[in-house]
């Protein structure tokens, strides 16, 4: 659900501390230093900074305060400029805080032990010469610094993001459109008025650099090389979210306007998980992650919601008071566990839903709950009610002469360790135990789903063996003797009218066999058979050598192993008897023209039983000195044959049927 708050919480707690601070004038002690603007009652400390010496470090107006974690007042620096509130100081190392004032970068720089110098000093790094560009939009959005790697980074409105040394040498800039290869990256949807709109967060554990533009796209940047690791668009969520830096390789977005938190992998940008929180503020919804990875977020219904690093959400309390708000960003403690967070009690609260969006507006507040809390396991460590009172050990403290709320307050508590038994890590610690726990992903080329993967390197596999025999397919045929020097057009027409001339042949081979067994055999019928065949076994002798799709293959002669007659004629016949338990082959063979001889007639009987036994006969006939002619027989020849071949079979008196066509072989004149 979208939520628009309307609430003006910090004017109305403005309101109660001022008149506490009122009534307790009489405790209030005035700074020493009558050149600072402190000696003023009504001054507020802007956005502080808790640094890892348990100092708080805060702006108001044109000076810059150090402070115990007990109120009392460390340093106290004045400024030529004044303070920018709504961006937090960031510590820079050991005795460095940077901060920004009239969209100048200040460098402030305090003594440390050893030093000869006895005070803080303060000196501009950027900005001089920016009153132009001041003027053209070139504000500070955000600032933000990284120890490790000794840098400052920049976002200049409609300038870009700058990173610079601590010394003030600018390391890169750049902008939110990149053009490569005539893509463009960044800004895809109007780079017209398109620019970097967050400040720039630190991913310390990748050495990245999180920051939004004004369409709602996330860039992750590498630090040391500058260059977009990954864009994602989120505007249809909505174009304002906070960028929040966790620990086990996940990055977290808070989208107030729908009460959403979503978790993201660094490495790709892609959504692990989102969730739904309760309503929250627009002034103040940072959150904050623990050590542990969870994630801390309070909202306007009077929950803390935090959320685990598989996005399991609990809210503490689970049924809180009525009229209870949380309008204060929570705050990490010392240990990395554990967060202060702040629970307002009003004595008025609405809420009302119209469409999409909920309104929610609270008066007159009648005091605070501060608690300790771990979100891993939900212990409460501490808790506290102040009404109209702050805690009595600030109370006399240099803090009189200030406006207090309930952000500045927490920020006291959680400096001072009020009711925390955990011990206290310093930054690089807490640091180390969080980068720790990231998890360790080797990189691929794709970083999608695997079983896709598998599937494409499959395909791919396949596809080539594929092209591989295709290129074997085609070295050889292009080797034919029929293609070289011709066309292939003709060598394919050729092959075409070979099958369909083949496919002709075995439908006339097919009627004329199912004729013949279903009438008597007659020679004429046996010679047509017998020369189909031999011209089927020459289209297949062509289609498999000369015209095949394949390497041309040595023709071999074929030789007669039965009967290897010399100077004479012969011709075959075969015959199965009608209960196909016997084959008769008959060879008619024809003398030479020379001798005076009768024809004779060669019999060879194969006969297979059914116990598989098998018996050759051959028998020679004679049939006289009447001519025969070579390409035919006469009917009286052939009847004649048909009643020697009954007895031969022992006179059953069945007729022989023709069981495979005829076949001739002429044998090589002596």
């Amino acid at each position: 659900m979208c939520i628009l708050r309307l609430l003006l919480f910090f004017l109305l707690t403005e309101t109660t501390f001022s008149e506490q601070s009122v009534s307790g004038s009489s405790r209030r002690r005035l700074l020493s230093d009558p050149d600072l603007d402190a000696t003023r009652s009504n001054h507020r400390l802007w956005k502080p900074l808790i640094g890892d010496d348990s100092r708080i470090y805060a702006c108001s107006g044109r000076d810059f305060f150090v402070f115990e974690s007990n109120g009392t007042l460390a340093w106290a620096v004045h400024l030529n400029y004044t303070c920018n509130g709504d961006i937090t100081p960031v510590h820079g190392g050991k005795g460095k805080i940077f901060l920004v004032a009239e969209d100048r970068v200040l460098k402030i720089t305090f003594p440390t032990l050893g030093s000869s110098r006895r005070s803080a000093a303060a000196e501009v790094l950027f900005g001089p010469d920016w009153g132009a560009a001041a003027s053209d939009g070139g504000a500070i959005i955000g600032i933000s610094t990284s120890a490790l790697s000794s840098s400052l980074y920049m976002n200049i409105k409609k300038r870009g993001l700058f990173a610079y040394t601590m010394q003030g040498q600018l390391l890169w800039s750049l902008g939110p459109v990149l053009n490569r290869h005539g893509y463009r990256l960044g800004c895809r949807k109007s780079p017209t008025g398109c620019y970097f709109s967050s400040t720039p967060v630190i991913d310390h554990c990748e050495a990245t650099i999180y920051v939004a533009n004004t369409e709602g796209e996330l860039y992750s940047v590498s630090t040391r090389t500058s260059q977009f690791m990954w864009i994602q668009d989120f505007s249809w969520l909505d174009q304002v979210f906070t960028i929040t830096a966790g620990n086990n390789g996940r990055l977290f977005i808070t989208v107030p306007v729908k009460s959403l938190v979503l978790a993201l992998d660094v490495s790709t940008g892609n959504v692990l998980w989102q969730q739904s929180v309760g309503p929250l503020s627009t002034s103040e919804y940072a959150p904050v992650v623990d050590s542990n990875g969870f994630i801390s977020i309070g909202s306007l219904d009077g929950c803390l919601y935090t959320i685990s690093p598989t996005g399991l959400v609990k809210k503490f309390p689970e049924s809180p008071p009525p009229k209870s708000v949380i309008q204060v960003s929570p705050i990490l403690d010392c240990s990395g566990y554990a967060v202060y967070i702040s629970q307002t009690q009003m004595e008025m609260k609405t809420s009302r839903t119209i469409r999409e969006y909920t309104y929610i507006s609270a008066l007159s507040p009648k005091g605070a709950v501060f608690m300790l809390l771990v979100p891993a396991t939900g212990t409460i460590y501490w808790s506290d009610i102040y009404s109209d009172q702050i805690p009595s050990s600030l109370a006399k403290s240099d803090l009189q002469q200030f406006l207090l709320d309930e952000r500045i307050l927490l920020r006291f508590l959680a400096a001072s360790k009020i009711g925390n038994p955990l011990q206290c890590r310093s930054r690089s610690q807490r640091l180390t135990s969080s980068c720790s726990k990231a998890t360790m992903k080797r990189l691929n080329g794709y970083t999608g789903d695997e079983r896709t993967v598998i599937i494409f390197l499959v395909f791919e596999t396949l596809v080539l063996f594929a092209l591989a025999g295709l290129v074997r397919f085609c070295s050889i045929f292009w080797r034919k003797k029929k293609l070289q020097g011709n066309d292939l057009g003709s060598f394919l027409e050729k092959r075409r009218s070979l099958q369909l001339k083949k496919k002709a042949v075995d439908r006339t081979i097919t009627e004329l066999k199912k004729k013949a067994a279903e009438e008597a055999v007659e020679d004429n019928l046996l010679e047509e058979i017998g020369s189909l065949v031999q011209e089927r076994k020459t289209i297949q002798g062509k289609l498999s050598t000369t015209y095949s799709l394949g390497r041309d293959k040595p023709v071999i002669a074929s030789e007669h192993l039965l009967l290897p007659l010399q100077g004479c004629e012969m011709r075959s016949f075969s015959f199965q008897d009608a209960r196909k338990q016997s084959i008769t082959t008959m060879f008619h063979t024809l003398s030479s023209s020379e001798a005076s001889s009768a024809d004779s007639s060669t019999s060879i009987r194969s006969s297979s039983t059914g116990s598989g036994e098998a018996t050759t006969e051959v028998s020679f006939l004679d049939k006289g000195k009447a001519p025969i002619e070579e390409e035919s027989l006469s009917s009286g020849s052939s009847e004649m044959e048909m009643r020697r071949l009954r007895r031969l079979r022992g006179g059953d008196g069945r007729s022989p049927r023709p069981t495979s066509s005829p076949s001739t072989a002429s044998c090589c004149n002596g």
